[in-house]
């Protein structure tokens, strides 16, 4: 059996000293590499989200990750919203959180019954 070749996306130094390791440290490696994939694809935690999000039922349409409503301020010095008063807010809108590669990111899904 001819030994496999690399991904071209491996990276050279990877495709070069992956090969001249032993067998116990590739099994370590692969363990590793699982153990990683696993942490990015974790969904996001409650405790992560921020205070004023308000966890709803995720929806097809939403995509992996977890789905909230959530009261914003524009950023617009001159709004009202940035008195800091909660009525001032804008909101509610829709934002999906979730990770990718290990980072928490989140997208703007839109208002509250227009999906």
């Amino acid at each position: 059996m001819e030994q496999p070749s690399p991904p071209t996306s491996l990276p050279k130094y990877l495709a070069e000293g992956l090969p001249k390791q032993d067998t116990e440290t590739l099994h370590e490696i692969r363990n590793y590499v699982e153990a990683l994939i696993e942490y990015r694809d974790q969904s996001v935690d409650t405790d992560e989200l921020p205070e004023t999000a308000e966890p709803v039922e995720e929806s097809d349409s939403a995509g992996s990750g977890t789905v909230i409503k959530e009261k914003v301020t524009c950023g617009d010095d001159s709004c009202k919203c940035a008195s800091g008063d909660p009525a001032d807010i804008h909101g509610p809108y829709l934002y999906r959180y979730y990770r990718e590669n290990g980072t928490m990111k989140s997208e703007y899904i839109g208002k509250p019954g227009s999906e």
